[in-house]
């Protein structure tokens, strides 16, 4: 049965693999809500924006009045929750955006659903759904080479941007409970792939590469991430809200613990077979790695137990860390134009849509 899924933050880099995903693999009709801020990029939807199942709303979630419009206009089944500053050193260095946005912007969007989905009739009150997808910071970090954060894991955020999404989930889980609205939440485990912002580490380390610039690496690169493709993240949301059960919390990981050492040197090893044509004065991409001060309570190790989502709901990850790195590493490639437009800022200036 086709749904029409409101998401917000779907010009984002998880949001738009979610929007990409609906739009070219089921019948679902989506409302596309984003502020497009510096990390919102609209031409990572250009392949599907001329979908009549596609609609784009330029709103901020933090606009009481602009959200109501929009539901009333666009009259969504379920709303996806991916609005959200995401970015740990930007969230150290200014944390009032992510508070704003984060936790004020969770809290007016939770209340224009409230007040759409109580005025709904008995059928369609019961299937609505609200999904928030957060994140596995919130747990904190894991001091065992063996502990796996579970559902159950008790949150203990380390930083700004943590602390926001982890307030953010409180108030989903809150609206629930007080009120009734039907939520899910899942967090998931570091993602990576196509179209993603150049801050992060993955995109960062490829086009410093590619540059010939240095690869910075905090402290000694000893920090454990768990990795997922984004196409699998988008999979498993998609599973979630159609599929889940309310009140429930899904964690979803990629099964890839890597040191952030180790990720890196792939990432240069792999730039050796697929772009052996170096910068000038690069002998060798590993000679480009720098290791540089940590960043101020920097997480030791985070890993996903993905095992509730997948007995539950049968979703598991298709790609492994080494498909899904070299497509990764391959995309970037392979799509030089848009990368070239986000360092530049000209896909700032593209609006596609509105």
């Amino acid at each position: 049965m086709s749904s029409r899924i409101l998401v917000t933050g779907g010009a984002g880099f998880i949001g738009s693999a979610v929007v990409r995903h609906l739009i070219q693999n089921t019948t679902h009709v989506v409302g596309n809500i984003d502020q497009l801020t510096y990390a919102g990029n609209l031409e990572s939807l250009t392949s599907i924006s001329s979908s009549p199942s596609y609609h784009f709303y330029h709103v901020d979630i933090c606009d009481a009045v602009a959200l109501s419009r929009v539901f009333n206009e666009f009259r969504p089944t379920a709303v996806m929750h991916l609005a959200a500053e995401s970015h740990v050193d930007r969230s150290i260095d200014g944390p009032a955006e992510f508070i704003q946005t984060n936790i004020v912007g969770t809290y007016t969007l939770l209340e224009a659903t409230r007040n759409y989905w109580s005025n709904l009739d008995a059928d369609k009150k019961s299937a609505f759904r609200f999904h928030h997808i957060s994140t596995d910071e919130v747990y904190g970090d894991l001091e065992g080479t063996d502990d796996l954060f579970t559902e159950d894991t008790p949150y203990a955020p380390s930083s700004p941007y943590s602390a926001s999404k982890a307030s953010s989930d409180h108030l989903v889980r809150a609206w629930q409970r007080t009120y009734g609205l039907p939520t899910l939440v899942t967090n998931c485990s570091n993602n990576y792939g196509p179209y993603h912002f150049p801050e992060k580490l993955i995109p960062h380390v490829i086009l410093n590469a590619l540059a010939g610039k240095p690869l910075p690496v905090y402290g000694d690169g000893s920090q454990i991430r768990d990795w997922l493709y984004v196409e699998d993240h988008a999979r498993a949301l998609v599973q979630v809200v159609t599929e889940g059960v309310v009140g429930k919390t899904y964690n979803i990981g990629g099964h890839n613990e890597k040191r952030n050492i180790e990720v890196v040197q792939t990432i240069c090893d792999l730039l050796e077979e697929l772009a052996p044509n170096k910068p000038a004065g690069v002998s060798i991409y590993r000679d480009l790695i720098t290791f540089v001060k940590d960043r101020p309570g920097h997480d030791a190790r985070y890993a996903i137990d993905a095992s509730k989502i997948q007995r539950e709901l049968g979703w598991v990850p298709q790609e492994t860390f080494e498909t899904g790195i070299r497509k990764t590493v391959a995309w970037y490639l392979e799509n030089r134009d848009w990368w070239e437009r986000v360092l530049s800022g000209d896909y700032r200036l593209t609006r596609l849509g509105e």
